[in-house]
């Protein structure tokens, strides 16, 4: 057995999440303790008790996302004693995601992680006054053919990009709104089965958002760092970052840069992994592997049992 930990991102977030946790084990709720003071804030109550539109802001899902992910691993390694280096052949995380990847792998510690994304879901949510962009999802197209697709519906002067290339026949695409208006009215031609307009208010992982990568940088350049302790895969590359200074290089690429999830999933697939679990409040990365790679289990943990059941099979 091989296996691998994901990790979710943005729009994982539902309110109630990490609750069960915090009451059942003294390792979750020492982080969600520790990101509320790294925050200066109750991030926590927030994630339990809502209001979803305040949970949904950038700078808040982002944080929180984390925060539910690193306390399953907390609870792995403090409650059950499972030695995650000997264990995990790789990790990895969409978008946000790979900060928790990172943070499990050692590079971050736990309250630089939640200062981190703070600072990224600020960033990225000021990088584009709200109107002027957003993100598309095509349903049942390759990735060739939403290239192909941007192509037809591009304007002077505008700026639309395949962001998140998830799977096959599943890539977000990102951009100026008037060309992803576009876009949702052409798709049908080019034999897609929907594209929809996601519920976001920026651009993400486009050229758009060159001022948060900007910030970014300087942040990352100043955080504390150390080697990974457990091989990642880096959302640009689809490959391993085998050094802190590779992992900050990507993820500060990252912000303008495409998700390569499809690529990611094959690395696993192509390296032998077969088991993938994702880690943290959703069961969306689990779903969509499932989907592709019928040979690899996949599995959500988020949950109590869900963690007690997945250390009797580690």
């Amino acid at each position: 057995m091989k296996y691998a930990f994901v990790f979710p991102g943005q729009g994982s977030q539902q309110v109630g999440m990490g609750l069960d946790l915090y009451q059942n084990f003294k390792a979750a709720k020492d982080v969600f303790d520790e990101v509320d003071d790294a925050l200066n804030q109750n991030l926590f109550k927030l994630m339990t008790e809502g209001p979803a539109n305040e949970l949904t802001l950038t700078s808040n899902a982002q944080p929180a996302i984390m925060a539910v992910s690193m306390a399953v691993i907390k609870v792995l390694e403090k409650e059950f004693s499972v030695d995650l280096k000997s264990k995990l052949s790789y990790l990895a995380g969409h978008s946000l995601g790979e900060y928790t990847a990172a943070c499990t792998s050692g590079v971050f510690s736990l309250s630089d992680t939640a200062k981190l994304l703070r600072k990224r879901g600020d960033a990225m949510q000021k990088a584009v006054p709200i109107g002027v962009g957003g993100m598309v999802a095509v349903l049942g197209l390759s990735h060739h053919d939403t290239d192909a697709l941007i192509e037809a519906c591009i304007e002077p002067n505008t700026i639309c990009v395949a962001a998140n290339d998830n799977a096959e026949g599943q890539v977000v695409l990102s951009g100026h709104l008037s060309v992803l208006e576009k876009i949702i009215e052409t798709a049908p031609e080019f034999g897609a089965k929907k594209a929809v307009m996601l519920p976001v208010s920026a651009p993400f992982h486009s050229p758009l958002m060159k001022p948060a990568e900007i910030l970014m940088a300087k942040a990352l350049e100043k955080i504390e760092s150390f080697e990974p302790q457990i091989p990642l895969i880096s959302n640009f590359t689809a490959e391993i970052s085998s050094s802190k200074d590779e992992i900050i290089k990507n993820l500060i690429k990252q912000i303008t840069g495409r998700v390569r999830w499809r690529e990611t999933t094959d690395f696993l697939n192509e390296n032998g992994i077969t088991d993938i679990i994702e880690i943290g409040p959703s069961n969306v990365l689990s779903n969509m592997i499932k989907r592709s790679y019928k040979d690899i289990f996949t599995a959500s943990i988020g949950t109590p049992s869900q963690i007690e059941e997945l250390v009797n099979n580690l």
